[in-house]
């Protein structure tokens, strides 16, 4: 084949450190669209971009010339460094070192982005810790527990 050609959807999933509720509704808005640009800049189209005070979901076409631990990487350093000039609430704020990040099929786009736009709804219902844990078990991920919430 004479071409790259590359889909791979990938849902990612982290918090902010020590899941601190940082990311308000005055905020989140502006945070997205910010994130969408940096995807957009490593040519990685944000499809959704969802979460709560605590932790962001986002949904994406990863490009084929960038590595998702980079991916990953340039949108926590950018954002973190962006929404610290927002106002003295935002001074302290960090992302957790780590991710999830999960494969999405081609047929699941829809359902995924409907959960990631539902968040703040979806999380008055369950906690931040219960959804990482179904999420990791619904994709067969072995995991220790105790490095999950450092």
């Amino acid at each position: 084949m004479s071409q790259s050609l590359v889909k791979n959807y990938v849902h990612i999933v982290f918090s902010t450190k020590h899941r601190e509720d940082f990311i308000d509704e005055k905020i989140e808005k502006e945070l997205f669209s910010y994130i969408a640009v940096i995807c957009k800049n490593l040519e990685s189209t944000a499809l959704q971009i969802g979460g709560t005070d605590n932790h962001i979901h986002i949904l994406c076409i990863l490009s084929k010339k960038i590595a998702l631990m980079k991916l990953v990487q340039e949108i926590k350093a950018n954002s973190s460094k962006w929404i610290k000039t927002k106002g003295k609430e935002y001074e302290n704020f960090f992302w957790q070192d780590g991710y999830g990040a999960f494969s999405v099929t081609e047929e699941n786009v829809f359902v995924v982005r409907k959960y990631i736009r539902n968040q703040r709804q979806h999380h008055q219902q369950i906690h931040y810790k219960d959804e990482l844990i179904g999420i990791l078990e619904k994709h067969k991920m072995k995991y220790d527990e105790k490095y999950l919430w450092d």
